[in-house]
């Protein structure tokens, strides 16, 4: 009995041996093949944990504040930065809203790309943070060379260099964008081909979030200050109203991501929202500033923003909808109030940043979570980084730029005369005598012979 307890402890201990050993050999193989272990694949427990930001609120604030409990200190802390970001914000839009998108797209692409070097220990790939930052480079010219071309197609086709750059601008972009590609291979090291391609893959989803919704609300503000003002204001008023309902309201838990968001402020910022959009569109739409796409003015060789406002920034009379009275019995043939129509529009506007753009925050609790972290930056104290305060922004971005799109753009015959000036004069009179045939072919004009 002896003999055979012994023999069965032996050959255990040789059949945990031999798995150890099979398992030693896997790792060494796939280390040898410039991998990562099966330790490192695994999910979340794989994944070295960044040191969380520490506490980088100012003294001051901290001494004031010192007697309070620690949320109220939060409460506190927020509420003083928030007032000050928003001040800043908009003093940056006074000075130039382009400058302020490209500060923050940089930003938020060097937190974003920071992660992943602190997640994969990627500090010492060769090349790699020269390539990340030459792709975001080629990346922004070709998203804003675009943007001036078609909105400022006049000016480009005065100037000679920008005429040159324009037309063969997306070769240049192609060009860039290869030699980078080409610099990436060279770069490769057999004891790191899937980290390389990791950081690679990262940054260009990092690319495809931060700079494309970047280029979108230009794209927004060309439209007119109060495509990018309005919307960007609702998702700030929206994020706020919500935490100040959640603060003192809330009970029920909204999303597993986001443990301290709740029902109530969801439900509170919806309302504030909406309610704070119609009241800031009908003060803006008042100012020409604010609706007027920038254009290029060449009598005084500069950039304008004055036109006649369209009708979706004149006032106009509203009745109550027939199915409504139907229904309420309240028959009425007198206007209610008078309103923009740009105000029925940020209806749409603000009920997506309370109830859509939320989930832009949602991602990146559980992008932060996925790589156990807090914030993506210590930035701004009590608040983070700045994809922590943008992060429902980018998704703004897109619902607006697709919104006017559907919705509200039309055919510009402003861009289209400007671009037919730009033509040779033979070219400029096939398209007079085409457009005179066609006009005439449907009775606009008159044919010579009614003429004579």
């Amino acid at each position: 009995m002896t003999e055979l307890r012994h023999r069965i402890a032996t050959e255990n201990q040789l059949q945990h041996q031999s798995s150890e050993d099979k398992g030693s050999e896997a790792e060494d193989r796939v280390k040898r093949d410039g991998g990562v272990s099966d330790s490192e694949c695994r999910p979340d427990s794989g994944v070295p944990e960044v040191p969380v930001a520490t506490d980088d609120t100012p003294e001051v604030l901290n001494k004031a504040l010192s007697g309070l409990s620690s949320r109220w200190k939060n409460w506190w802390v927020r509420g003083i930065l928030t007032l000050a970001m928003i001040s800043f914000f908009f003093f940056i839009i006074y000075l130039g809203p382009m400058v302020l998108m490209m500060i923050v797209s940089i930003k938020c692409f060097h937190e974003i790309i920071t992660i992943g070097y602190s997640v994969y220990h990627s500090y010492h790939l060769p090349w790699f943070r020269t390539l990340s930052w030459y792709f975001l480079l080629c990346v922004n010219y070709f998203f804003y060379g675009e943007t001036v071309t078609d909105y400022f197609f006049t000016l480009v086709q005065r100037e000679e260099p920008l005429r040159i750059l324009s037309k063969y601008h997306r070769f240049i972009s192609f060009t860039l964008y290869l030699t980078g590609f080409c610099m990436f291979v060279l770069s490769l090291v057999k004891k790191h081909y899937r980290l390389q391609f990791y950081m690679f893959g990262w940054t260009h989803v990092t690319l495809l979030i931060v700079v494309t919704q970047s280029h979108l609300i230009i794209h927004n503000l060309f439209e007119g200050m109060i495509w990018f003002i309005v919307p960007i204001s609702c998702v700030i008023c929206n994020d706020i109203m919500a935490y100040m309902f959640g603060f003192f309201f809330g009970r029920t838990p909204l999303i597993k991501l986001s443990p301290k968001k709740t029902w109530e402020g969801f439900i509170g910022g919806f309302f504030s929202t909406v309610v704070f959009g119609i009241l800031l569109s009908y003060v803006m739409s008042g100012y020409r500033y604010f609706v007027c796409p920038v254009e290029f003015n060449n009598d005084s060789n500069s950039f304008t923003v004055d036109c006649e406002p369209s009708e979706l920034f004149q006032l106009q009379d509203y009745t109550l909808p027939s199915v409504l009275q139907s229904i309420t019995g309240w028959v009425t043939h007198t206007s209610l109030c008078p309103l923009f129509p740009f105000q029925i529009h940020s209806i749409a506007l603000s009920a997506f940043a309370s109830i859509m753009g939320p989930f832009g925050g949602f991602f990146a609790s559980g992008f932060k979570r996925a790589f156990k972290i807090k914030d993506f930056a210590n930035t701004i104290p009590g608040h983070g980084g700045i994809m922590d305060r943008f992060d429902c922004q980018y998704l703004m971005a897109t619902f607006v730029n697709v919104y006017i799109a559907s919705f509200i753009r039309g055919p510009n015959p402003t861009k289209v005369i400007q671009q037919l000036l730009a033509l040779r004069p033979d070219q400029q009179l096939h398209i007079y005598n085409s457009l005179k045939a066609h006009l005439t072919e449907r009775g606009l004009l008159a044919t010579q012979e009614e003429a004579a």
